[in-house]
């Protein structure tokens, strides 16, 4: 099994740091709720009647990141990873989990998807803002929306992750 560093968000930081350092910890949070399962485990559903599974999350995950950090802040024009028709289409897409999907493809893209984000996000200020639905949006928004989405999806990982082989925590 790969050993997955969580660094702890700084305690006593600047806003860039601890925003960047949150966003960190919920990335590794949800790498860690993967480690040691393989292909069939990833693809357990939470519970009945909710499809959503460990691998459809970092699917989707990988569409978040490059929704928010390319398409947004970057304003690149680049399409879905996981474009399934209208209903998971762009940023809400990679829940529906197609039968060819593996983790570790998924965590690939998702990783390189991090990468884009991070060189995107290096060249900016916090305050700097990006065109999105009519007014503007800045970076610290940005942050602060992707931490929460994090949160959120992590929440559902542990969830999930218990359900598959009892692990909790981490």
């Amino acid at each position: 099994m790969t050993t997955i560093e969580r660094p702890t968000p700084p305690m006593n930081a600047d806003e860039r740091a601890t925003l960047e350092g949150w966003l960190d910890f919920y990335r590794a949070t949800l790498a860690l709720k993967c480690a040691g399962l393989d292909d069939a485990r990833v693809r357990i559903a939470a519970a009945a009647p909710s499809p959503m599974t460990l691998l459809g999350l970092v699917q989707h995950l990988a569409e978040v990141e490059r929704n928010w950090f390319r398409r947004v802040l970057a304003g690149e024009s680049v399409p879905p990873i996981h474009d399934r028709g209208a209903e998971t289409a762009g940023h809400d897409g990679g829940f529906e989990v197609s039968e060819h999907a593996t983790l570790d493809a998924a965590l690939t893209t998702w990783n390189a998807e991090i990468t884009h984000a991070r060189r995107n996000c290096a060249e900016r200020r916090l305050g700097d803002t990006s065109p999105f639905m009519g007014g503007e949006v800045s970076l610290r928004w940005i942050y602060t929306h992707m931490i929460a989405e994090y949160a959120r999806h992590c929440g559902h990982a542990d969830l999930i992750r218990e359900r598959i082989d009892g692990t909790t925590g981490v």
